[in-house]
């Protein structure tokens, strides 16, 4: 694994790198590479990485404690806590002015939420005028974190913006769990942040996960880069000059996180484990298991690439056998995590690379490859 990750630091297609598997109980951290172009400092095994849409199924671990602990239920409907989305209206068609609509058939719930389904999200028919609206009102998805001074004023710019699909019609990436991130704060009467650290960070050690980096820490941010026209380029500056350096108004529940490879393998550990204390075997079940139906899935293939899709993760398709089992996501940022009970496997991958498309970069496919090659 460590010769087939080093080549593409030697390509130059990533500058760093940390990869970390724990197979059984036996864990190996790789950490090549640098933090920043130029070959210094070198990467380091506790390098602070954005983890981007692997915050996704932290987002939905957090919801589903609110499930155990009986102040939330997955099918009852959200009005009571996000009225900026009772008494929904749908469009008439996707392609149709945003005000030819319909009544929405039903109220939308938590488990519309989590399995992506509420009716909002990455729509493919980019010159739709309800993708332009989504643009406009800064909701579209995207690598840049939500610009909103808070959760309100985030859920303020839902209104009078009708649903592009029936609650539970169709699997529309994203927006889901940042509408999600705002239903567990309002609920738990906390922030994202706190309810987060409460119930998963400090039970599972998990130290330096956050929404921003505190100052004694901005040494371990390296920067992020992405791909232009000229080859590589600065996305986000590291340390003290980081957006992620000061708490963001707006936590993202979608992809807001910063973490490390241990702590995001302690979180799939937990999972692994059946809940390990955080949650109940029976909500680690029912977010493992494929929620959704092959029709549901075809608004947004490409980004599930014949993966099933649980509560705030991918999983393998109930109706496929192409896709290893497990569950897990990536992010978007150039990160990767995967849990899987028949392998006895955890295995996280941090880059601080954006990903150029929705297909996954060759670095992510060669550390799996290598993963499962002892599987």
């Amino acid at each position: 694994m460590r010769e087939d990750l080093a080549k593409h630091i030697s390509s130059g297609e990533v500058t760093g790198l940390v990869a970390l598997l724990n197979r059984r109980g036996e864990t190996q951290v790789e950490a090549l590479g640098a933090m920043a172009t130029g070959g210094a400092p070198p990467m380091a095994r506790d390098t602070l990485f954005r983890i981007a849409s692997v915050t996704k199924p932290v987002t939905a671990v957090a919801a589903m404690a609110l499930v155990d602990d009986g102040k939330l239920a997955l099918d009852e409907p959200l009005d009571k806590w996000l009225p900026e989305l009772a008494g929904s209206r749908v469009l008439r068609r996707l392609d149709g002015p945003l005000d030819d609509t319909v009544p929405a058939h039903r109220p939308i719930s938590v488990r519309d939420l989590m399995t992506l389904r509420f009716g909002l999200g990455f729509i493919m028919a980019q010159d739709a005028p309800i993708q332009q609206a989504f643009a406009e009102r800064g909701l579209a998805p995207g690598p840049d974190q939500p610009g909103f001074p808070d959760a309100d004023a985030y859920m303020a710019a839902f209104a009078d913006l009708p649903l592009a699909y029936q609650p539970g019609e169709a699997w529309l990436y994203h927006t889901g769990l940042d509408v999600l991130g705002v239903l567990v704060a309002r609920v738990s009467g906390q922030s994202l942040e706190a309810h987060m650290r409460r119930r998963i960070f400090e039970p599972l050690g998990m130290k330096d996960t956050g929404f921003s980096v505190p100052a004694d820490k901005l040494d371990r941010l390296p920067p992020c880069y992405t791909n232009d026209e000229n080859g590589r380029a600065l996305y986000d500056a590291g340390g003290a000059s980081s957006r992620f350096s000061e708490p963001r108004g707006f936590q993202a529940g979608g992809s807001g996180l910063v973490s490390t490879a241990g702590d995001v393998a302690a979180f799939g550990q937990m999972m692994l484990a059946g809940g390990a204390g955080v949650l109940s075997p029976a909500s680690v079940e029912a977010m493992t298991t494929d929620q959704l139906t092959t029709a549901q899935r075809q608004a947004s293939e490409i980004f599930l690439d014949g993966a099933g899709w649980g509560l705030g993760m991918a999983v393998a398709a109930a109706d496929s056998q192409a896709v290893p089992g497990g569950f897990g996501w990536d992010g978007g940022y150039g990160t990767s995590w995967r849990s899987d009970p028949k392998a006895g496997l955890v295995g996280v991958l941090l880059t601080q690379q954006l990903w150029t498309s929705p297909e996954p970069p060759r670095v992510l496919r060669d550390f799996w490859t290598a993963a499962y090659r002892g599987a």
